[in-house]
């Protein structure tokens, strides 16, 4: 079953060649301009005419979308872990991350705050999140990468200063509390805050919610935390369908894209903060300086945080079974 919403990049009539990219939910405005720049790029050193679909969900929906069946040709997460999946599937290859620069992640961002004008509730951190009575937006961190790295971010703001592994236990489980509805992806955890109005404070990427002031304009309010997790956002080709369809060149070329100077000016055009110093330093006013912590250092790497906090049974199980 298809998960998601698709649109067509190019139209499909006498194209040559299609690939279809599975993506998690924050991604849209990107890959609706970064597809038909590849595409034109591609015809003009190639001759070839292609076409790029697109699929949008929660990362980790997403992912176990494609271990189902879903034939993407290329997977773009927001968590190395959901390619990590793929790979014990045998869709992707097990050295994955190697195959392109930066751990294979050509992009990342954080997690910061969007507040509603004024920032009634004065929220400044991560400490604030956790009042009486605050409704914090977050989406379910089992199913969506934007979930669980504002997770992670929240657990690793009470270790990085300090705070034991039961402290920030009970930090997260007093967040939790103040979750009111749990989306199953950053777009709906998007909607629910911005259309449905309810929540005092969205926890998303950083890049979310300066496209939210955009639509918005002055309703809003973004709001960075002292600190946040460094989220990376990687990509992989989907052997068993590339090789299966013959287009590996192809799909491994669209990747490639990504980094080249005009992907990374796209990219960062979208405050996706980008690999390419060119492009950093272009858009340098996007991007506020924040101190980022990594997954590797706080938590010994994606599969230790995968394990511990989100397989069944985890850290957020039981967080979230307490609350019941």
């Amino acid at each position: 079953m298809l998960l998601g919403s698709i649109f067509m990049a190019a139209p499909a009539a006498h194209a040559d060649t299609v690939l279809l990219n599975v993506s998690y939910d924050v991604t849209r405005e990107l890959f609706k301009e970064i597809n038909p720049a590849f595409i034109a790029e591609w015809k003009k050193t190639t001759g070839e005419t292609i076409t790029v679909n697109q699929s949008h969900g929660g990362s980790s929906k997403q992912a176990r979308s494609v271990a189902d069946g879903l034939e993407a040709s290329v997977v773009t997460m927001n968590q190395a872990n959901d390619i990590d999946f793929l790979a014990d599937q045998g869709v992707v290859a097990a050295d994955w991350a190697k195959r392109f620069p930066n751990n294979a992640a050509p992009f990342y961002s954080t997690m910061v705050y969007l507040v509603r004008k004024g920032n009634p509730k004065k929220i400044a951190g991560w400490d604030d999140l956790i009042k009486p009575g605050l409704k914090v937006i977050i989406p379910n961190p089992k199913t969506s990468g934007n979930g669980s790295y504002s997770y992670l971010a929240a657990w690793g703001s009470v270790i990085k200063k300090g705070g034991t592994e039961a402290q920030a236990r009970d930090f997260v489980s007093k967040l939790f509390k103040n979750v009111p509805v749990l989306d199953g992806g950053g777009r709906g955890a998007t909607t629910t805050f911005t259309q449905r109005e309810i929540g005092d404070v969205l926890v998303t990427f950083e890049n979310e919610v300066q496209l939210v002031r955009n639509e918005f304009g002055d309703n809003f309010e973004v709001v960075y935390p002292s600190s946040s997790i460094l989220a990376e956002s990687p990509v992989a080709v989907v052997d068993k369908v590339v090789d299966k369809k013959n287009i590996r060149k192809q799909a491994t070329a669209y990747l490639q894209f990504l980094y080249s100077e005009a992907g990374q000016d796209i990219i960062a055009k979208h405050f996706l903060r980008p690999r390419s110093a060119i492009a950093a330093k272009k858009y340098a006013t996007s991007f506020k300086p924040i101190t980022l912590f990594t997954v590797d250092e706080v938590f010994g790497g994606w599969k230790n945080a995968q394990k511990k906090h989100f397989d069944d049974g985890g850290e957020f199980d039981k967080i979230f079974q307490s609350h019941r």
